[in-house]
């Protein structure tokens, strides 16, 4: 199974963003995304932006994974 998970572009280097996501920062690949520009929520999939969202969507998307993580967490 694969995952996309919305992240915030914090800055970007040519084709090179670094994103944030529930605390977890991490460079990404925004060639498939020339339009994507800092502060714009993008959906990463395999080390890849594949489409910029918007910040509503994006923030409740973080919501249901926080859920989830928290009823993972052993109690």
């Amino acid at each position: 199974m694969c995952l996309a998970i919305p992240a915030k572009i914090i800055e970007i280097t040519k084709n090179t963003a670094k994103v944030e996501s529930l605390g977890v920062s991490k460079d990404v690949d925004i060639s498939l995304l020339p339009e994507a520009k800092v502060g714009d929520f993008v959906i990463v999939h395999a080390g890849f932006a594949i489409q910029v969202i918007d910040e509503e969507e994006a923030l409740k998307t973080h919501e249901y994974w926080k859920e989830y993580l928290d009823a993972e967490k052993p109690k």
